[in-house]
């Protein structure tokens, strides 16, 4: 059988090996999890308006590189994560009642800009 005995001194330190290993595996995990969930939801939301072109036949909304870094607190700790930005390249006024193109990306429940 076995038995767990922990040791007072180290178990309030995370400087041991093989928990600050385990405990950066999973925070990169956690990291690569939240980097693909941005991108995914980017991606869905630059489809979505796939169809909607400029005069020239460009897309109104597409990918425009990275936000800032941000650290995000989770349960396996604190981790950055880079965010994708997408850009509304709307050419012509919008709409008094406000269905125009929303200016910031991965934000939910957001149709409409703000005002």
């Amino acid at each position: 059988m076995l038995t767990v005995v922990q040791d007072q001194q180290s178990s309030n330190d995370d400087s041991g090996v093989g928990r600050s290993l385990l405990d950066e595996i999973v925070r990169d995990g956690a990291r690569q999890m939240l980097a693909a969930a941005l991108a995914a939801e980017v991606a869905a939301y630059i489809e979505q308006f796939a169809e909607h072109l400029d005069e020239h036949g460009r897309r109104l909304v597409v990918r425009n590189g990275y936000h800032h870094e941000r650290d995000v607190l989770t349960a396996a700790g604190a981790v950055t994560v880079t965010a994708p930005r997408s850009t509304t390249a709307v050419s012509t006024p919008r709409p008094v009642n406000g269905n125009g193109f929303p200016r910031r990306s991965c934000r939910r429940g957001h149709a409409s800009p703000r005002r």
